[in-house]
């Protein structure tokens, strides 16, 4: 199940096993584990000051000041919404490079390096969280000059046009095969405790193969999402990802073109699950539909 963490693994920050209610993780899945992004605005507790909002949510205390139009002695009251700079990173997984992430962002290399601190030879780690240049929009900060209003407005307009998201149609001509036989032992909804599973758990024996329920593109494969064990996400070219979690080994890699019945991986227990069962999700883009509803 793909919960959502406000996210990372900083990838996303997952919970528990996802037969069990758990999610999988922040990672946006259409595209593979690359943007989390924070909430667009938090209520006011007891206690709370804009300096402790500001570090809970990892933004600089004067954007989160500008953005709220707030002036000194800045006393916030409980209750009060607090909007909070919105911006996107990108997580880095295994075989990244700085290269090949200004190249799928279509950011400058030299500006993204800048905008993270880094220094040559730009070693990276996985579940580093790196910040995209030109993702946080702060179009209310006060400008004490028309001409930094332009500059301010032409920046925003920018960013959002290259981030623009389109929601892929919930409707799909050629169903979805069966990634694997067997009994459905976990429905999609909600669950026990307020859970809810994105998805179905199917039980089949150990070793069972797994196959692609479309043809696609690998978005991801590993196991570094906690919870989930093996994962495989594969995008299709209509927008949908499906998931693939608690594998037992993994046939295909990050980036592999498959097609539909394509062998990726054999079932398991991996990610803490008590029995061999495959963990299956369908997804419009970032939308979770029922995969009962769509597989044949």
């Amino acid at each position: 199940m793909l919960c959502r963490r406000l996210l990372m693994l900083g990838m996303l920050l997952l919970l528990g096993a996802c037969s069990s209610g758990a999610s999988i993780f922040g990672y946006t899945l259409w595209g593979g584990p690359e943007y989390y992004t924070r909430p667009a605005a938090v209520r006011v507790r007891k206690g709370d000051t804009l300096y402790s909002i500001s570090r809970a949510n990892d933004v600089p205390i004067r954007e989160v000041i500008e953005i709220n139009n707030l002036r000194p002695p800045y006393t916030l009251k409980i209750g009060q919404t607090i909007k909070l700079p919105q911006a996107k990173y990108h997580i880095v997984a295994k075989g990244d490079t700085l290269y090949n992430i200004s190249k799928r962002y279509n950011v400058d290399m030299s500006t993204l390096s800048r905008t993270n601190n880094l220094r040559s030879p730009f070693t990276l780690k996985i579940g580093q969280k790196l910040l995209m240049p030109g993702s946080i929009v702060t179009a209310q900060k006060a400008s004490s000059t028309t001409s930094k209003k332009t500059s301010t407005k032409k920046t925003t307009a920018k960013s959002t046009t290259k981030y623009t998201y389109v929601q892929p149609s919930t409707k799909r001509k050629q169903p979805f095969a069966w990634p694997v036989k067997g009994q459905v032992i976990s429905k999609f909804g909600p669950i026990a405790k307020g859970r809810n599973n994105d998805g179905i758990n199917i039980k089949a024996a150990r070793g069972t193969v797994v196959r692609a329920a479309d043809a696609g593109t690998v978005a991801y494969a590993g196991n570094e999402l906690k919870g989930f064990g093996n994962l495989i996400l594969i995008k299709h070219n209509d927008g949908w990802v499906t998931a693939y979690a608690h594998n037992d080994t993994l046939k295909v890699r990050k980036g592999q073109k498959v097609s539909k019945g394509t062998p990726i991986a054999t079932v398991g227990t991996t990610g803490g699950v008590p029995t061999p069962q495959l963990h299956f999700e369908t997804r419009a883009g970032k939308k979770a539909l029922n995969p009962l509803a769509y597989l044949k």
